[in-house]
């Protein structure tokens, strides 16, 4: 008889539909509340996606997981409340709960580095809602990068793939390399009780980062090159991107989505394992051609008058044509087709795993950096080698592409007369391992009324060095930001479309961010644990212009 290994997780939920991932150890008819999808197998390991359909708007309905027939979750005996599919509708329109972070590193039994670590907020956020009356859950939870870290293993990981080295003695002891292996990584994550929990009763949504992969993953073209040359570079990228589509994208997606999706209807009912489609996929997904990639990780949900947009900021990167982009230009086309009409939404939610507007300082350290490396000679290769050593590879560094989203956002706040456009613009972000809320001012004065913010919220679990804080303390220091603008200005690409400044947090640690939208207002709130079950709130910040 078959057993669940992980989930059930929630992923998409819209009126009357919602989609539940799960993973299983065998073969196995997963059903939920009357739904049914056969699982897929990929490198002996199986997996489904069941399209539950029928819910009633505006409500919460319990469910379980059935196997064969066979109910499997919830578990008999549970600390936490039935786990529920909480529908969008008219009556919740105007108001939402979205949790988000990033960089969440798994849980560790050695006493010494879990103290160093410190406690995993979404942890103690999980606790602490089990106690709450449902109505105060959380209506999204988007994760934004670094779910999985393959390059910094725990001790128990590298004891678990030790034994598997002998078959591929070129293969690294210290990083990820196979299908099976991103497995583990997964397993151990969400296995948490917390966490797979709170991800089977909240909708979550997903997007990679670096560490998901390989720190400083797609940081250059010269990253790539040598990357290539490495003889189990290929097995590993396969991996981490086959991983990814199985674990993470394919929930992000509608139902009809995931029914158009060409590679899901491959895989789909399909006996055997489905590996080699999956390397395939993954191939595109890498590979850049004519200045795109393959397959599109970007994603949208519709969260009643709130709208997130998900770039794929990550792998989308476009490198090796000598043009840097964040995106290609079919993929930022289509972020652009996903900008809602006036007066469609009070709330536009950007999400990208590295933030568009960081401290100023660095900011504009990255934008000199990305000019310099693309000079010949031994200037153009020192300052490759900075790029790659000092992590210079957020949106600044991708000057292009940094203007042309400033530019996006001022054309979705600059409406036409008599349209009110969106109250706020906010863009999530994580990966810089402090958490901050910077207001963004387009140089041209076209904003109206709406308020656009940066937010970003890091780590979730994971140590902050102290180096790491007292860098970014200078970076968001005020006679810092305008010594560096001012050489930007001299030396450098010049000022970019927007100026902006940091309006709250410049918070260190373990913490969690909530989006609280009513109506037209917008506030966010960051909060870290006090201990494994009770969070303090640190920073607070309203959000919508008065």
């Amino acid at each position: 008889m078959a057993s669940l290994l992980l989930g059930p997780v929630l992923r998409h939920v819209d009126e009357t539909t919602a989609i539940v991932w799960v993973q299983t150890d065998a073969a196995a008819r997963v059903e939920v509340l009357g739904c049914a999808a056969d699982t897929f197998e990929v490198a002996g390991h199986h997996y489904a996606l069941v399209v539950v359909t029928g819910l009633q708007p505006d409500t919460r309905t319990p469910y379980e997981v059935h196997l064969d027939g066979v109910p499997v979750w919830p578990p008999p005996v549970s600390a936490f409340p039935p786990s529920v599919i909480p529908t969008r509708g008219p009556a919740s329109a105007g108001r939402h709960r979205i949790l988000f972070g990033s960089c969440r590193y798994v849980k560790v039994p050695d006493r010494k580095d879990a103290a160093r670590l410190g406690i995993d907020a979404l942890d103690a956020y999980a606790v602490r809602l089990a106690r709450r009356p449902p109505e105060q859950w959380p209506d999204a939870l988007l994760l934004l990068g670094d779910q999985v870290y393959a390059d910094e293993l725990t001790p128990q990981t590298r004891r678990r793939i030790a034994g598997r080295r002998h078959a591929h003695p070129e293969w690294p002891d210290d990083e990820i390399v196979d299908f099976t292996e991103y497995v583990g990584l997964y397993c151990d994550s969400w296995a948490d009780p917390e966490i797979r929990w709170i991800m089977s009763t909240v909708p979550t949504a997903m997007i990679f980062d670096d560490h998901d992969v390989r720190d400083d993953w797609n940081t250059s073209a010269r990253w790539r090159q040598t990357m290539a040359r490495v003889p189990w570079w290929r097995e590993r990228i396969r991996s981490a991107l086959a991983s990814y589509w199985v674990y993470q994208h394919l929930g992000n997606l509608s139902p009809d989505e995931l029914a158009a999706d060409p590679d899901y209807r491959k895989i789909s009912g399909r006996g055997g394992d489905v590996w080699p489609l999956l390397a395939d996929l993954a191939d595109r997904a890498d590979a850049e051609v004519d200045g795109a990639k393959g397959v599109r990780f970007s994603f949208r949900w519709d969260l009643g008058r709130s709208r997130l947009i998900m770039i794929d900021s990550r792998n989308g990167r476009i490198l090796e044509d000598g043009q840097r982009r964040m995106l290609g230009e079919r993929e930022f086309s289509w972020v652009q087709d996903q900008v809602p009409a006036p007066d469609e939404v009070d709330h536009l939610l950007l999400g990208t795993s590295v933030p568009w507007l960081l401290p100023p300082a660095i900011a504009a350290l990255e934008s000199r950096n990305e000019s310099a490396a693309a000079r010949p000679g031994w200037r153009g290769r020192l300052a490759e080698q900075l790029r790659q050593r000092a992590d210079l590879e957020h949106w600044p560094a991708f000057r292009a592409s940094f203007d042309r989203l400033a530019q996006l956002v001022e054309d979705v706040a600059a409406c036409r007369e008599g349209a009110s456009g969106p109250a706020t613009v906010s863009v999530l972000s994580g990966d810089v391992h402090h958490s901050y809320v910077a207001r963004a001012h387009l140089r041209s004065g076209r904003t109206g009324n709406t308020a656009v913010h940066q937010l970003t919220c890091s780590p979730v679990h994971n140590r902050v060095p102290r180096v790491l804080e007292l860098g970014f303390r200078l970076g968001w220091a005020g006679a810092t930001a305008r010594l560096t603008r001012r050489w930007d200005r001299r030396v450098g690409p010049g000022e970019p479309a927007v100026r902006w400044e940091r309006r709250g947090g410049l918070v260190f640690g373990n913490t969690i961010a909530t989006l609280l939208v009513d109506g037209r207002r917008a506030e966010v709130l960051f909060e870290q644990p006090d201990s494994a079950a009770s969070l303090r709130t640190v920073a607070r910040h309203e959000l919508s212009a008065r």
